[in-house]
């Protein structure tokens, strides 16, 4: 079956499950989206690493990552393969100098996993027929889509309001982003590191 490369594009709330997130993948060569609803932790795992937000102690994602390349086990590709009732299925291609073997994974533990290896993200075109979004002539997502998308949007889940961090000095904002990385907040985290990157660069 032919494969179709997909790259992260979105990141947001779901907006019909309580606690969840919406992960968007789009392929690379196409207009087509692929909504896939995550959990919180799942979330927190791809926003840390696509923002390069480093936590004190390896998170577990980190740590298969870093387990893996300890013995020369590296993870080539990310394939989700097949979707039933509404609940996508996932392996990763992992290999070593003399093997290569197929693990089944969460798609969500399967895309922290890509964004930490640098790995592409495969899927299969019934899939991306059967449950993808296609986009509309100005490459907006139609109304009618179930999940809105943030795109290239890390997820923010502070109750603080932007004013907040705005009021603050940068030394206090310092402050503040070692307590969130501390404390395993980086949905926080990563918002006042924005603050923080915004008053760099004006």
């Amino acid at each position: 079956m032919k494969k179709v490369r997909l790259e992260i594009v979105g990141l947001s709330y779901s907006q019909t499950q309580s606690g969840a997130y919406a992960l968007v993948l789009g392929e690379s060569e196409g207009t087509r989206r692929l909504p896939i609803i995550i959990g919180g932790f799942e979330a927190q795992a791809i926003a840390i690493e696509l923002e390069k937000m480093k936590p004190n102690r390896p998170l577990t994602h980190d740590l298969f990552k870093n387990f893996s390349e300890s013995f020369g086990i590296t993870v080539s590709e990310i394939l989700i393969y097949n979707l039933v009732e509404g609940i996508f299925y996932a392996k990763l291609v992992c290999k070593n100098a003399e093997n290569e073997v197929e693990i089944d994974a969460r798609t969500s533990d399967a895309i922290a996993l890509a964004v930490r290896f640098n790995c592409p993200i495969y899927t299969y075109e019934f899939i991306l027929k059967s449950a993808g979004i296609v986009l509309d002539e100005e490459g907006n997502l139609p109304s009618s889509a179930s999940e809105p998308v943030v795109k290239d949007t890390a997820i923010s889940t502070s109750e603080s309001s932007d004013n907040d961090y705005k009021n603050k000095s940068t030394e206090e904002l310092k402050n503040l982003l070692e307590i969130a990385l501390d404390e395993e907040q980086y949905e926080l985290a990563s918002k006042i590191r924005d603050e923080i990157n915004l008053r760099k660069a004006s």
